[in-house]
């Protein structure tokens, strides 16, 4: 399956949701569309994750890459994520210390 992104502004958040599968076929397409937007300026983002089927080891890389390159920016990157199977690979790797988990995108916006 191929993956999609959409880009939109909330407030001084950006939001990027994510559907399909993040792998490590797909995972450059997002790792370039956060670069693109820290490169634009934007240090406020939220990965939406709902509609993610799949998520590997290389997607987890592309998220910790981009939240490493928003903190070099005082940023903030969040992750909304209610799907269980999702929030078990974030809790064995043990990144839900690392990264703000939210279960929705008003909630992570209304975070700082």
């Amino acid at each position: 399956m191929d993956l999609s992104l959409d880009t939109r502004a909330e407030g001084e958040h950006t939001v990027v949701s994510v559907a399909g599968e993040i792998d490590v076929y797909t995972a450059p397409k997002l790792r370039e569309a956060l670069l693109e937007l820290v490169n634009a300026g934007k240090y406020h983002i939220v990965v939406d994750v709902e509609r993610v089927e799949f998520l590997d080891s290389t997607g987890l890389g592309v998220l910790v890459g981009g939240l490493k390159r928003v903190r070099a920016h005082n940023g903030t990157l969040q992750v909304v994520c209610t799907q269980e199977r999702l929030l078990k690979i974030f809790r064995i790797t043990g990144l839900t210390k690392v990264f703000a988990l939210h279960g929705s995108v008003a909630e992570a916006v209304a975070e700082n």
